[in-house]
């Protein structure tokens, strides 16, 4: 079905699985299951996210948070981003039927690989500046831009395809309001984003791969990413390009225009 749900009704916990149940079959995976649609045959990824029953409770997320991720992925549908199927919801969780992406974590695939040619990761990265580009084109921003983050359609084929998944940080900017949060992973965030200034979708094109601020602790890796400072490791770069290490100099700007 091309018409997605719209979670008008949120229904009990017995009747979301009743539901649920007469609608796809069920694998076990821990919080996100492979299910197939009964009536088309198609498989997909179903993720149970538990739904905060009071503010200030560590368990579980606000609903609202959850819908915000579901709202967004209504609006992308292109190629290297994951797509939403179908949407359920009871009062305890809210249960996303996503695209079922096989080739695990491109983050996975580069510790196994130990180092990427030049090529392989511009071929990777074409495709995920295409997907948040168009992302950026909609004034969405995901703001959690990390290797774990972008996923193998399928891994041992030529040229994977790539996936951006986990937009539950992502956020619709709005034209004249300004938006600030402290959100993301340490070591791929952005200045602005640790000096609480105001975000944009610039602040997704700072770092998407190996972080050269990680340090030995949370807190310094939040200075070295504010000082700004690095160098390219004759170790870690020496077979690098100089196209390359300017295409990096230029996503790490402090001040984006």
């Amino acid at each position: 079905r091309s018409q997605l749900r719209h979670c008008s009704n949120i229904w009990s916990s017995t009747e979301l699985e009743h539901r649920l149940k007469k609608l796809y079959a069920f694998g076990h995976f821990g919080v996100v299951r492979r299910c197939r649609e009964r009536e088309t045959d198609a498989f997909f990824a179903a993720k149970s996210v538990k739904i905060r029953k009071r503010k200030g409770s560590r368990l579980g997320l606000d609903r609202e948070q959850v819908s915000r991720e579901v709202n967004i992925l209504r609006q992308l549908q292109h190629p290297n981003i994951m797509r939403l199927h179908d949407v359920f919801a009871s009062k305890a969780e809210m249960v996303l039927i996503l695209e079922l992406i096989h080739g695990g974590e491109l983050f996975d695939f580069i510790a196994e690989k130990e180092m990427l040619t030049e090529e392989a990761a511009i071929e990777f990265m074409e495709q995920i500046l295409r997907g948040v580009a168009y992302m950026h084109s909609c004034h969405i921003a995901h703001f959690d831009l990390k290797p774990e983050n972008i996923m193998l359609f399928q891994k041992d084929v030529p040229n994977p395809a790539i996936k951006i998944i986990d937009f539950g940080l992502a956020q619709k900017l709005e034209e004249g309001v300004p938006f600030k949060s402290l959100c993301g992973t340490p070591q791929y965030i952005a200045p602005e984003v640790i000096n609480y200034e105001t975000l944009s979708t610039a602040t997704d094109m700072w770092l998407s791969g190996m972080s050269p601020f990680q340090g030995e602790t949370d807190p310094e890796t939040l200075s070295n990413v504010v000082s700004g400072n690095y160098e390219f490791e004759e170790k870690y770069f020496s077979q690098t390009s100089e196209m390359a290490k300017d295409f990096i100099r230029q996503l790490l700007v402090k001040e984006p225009g």
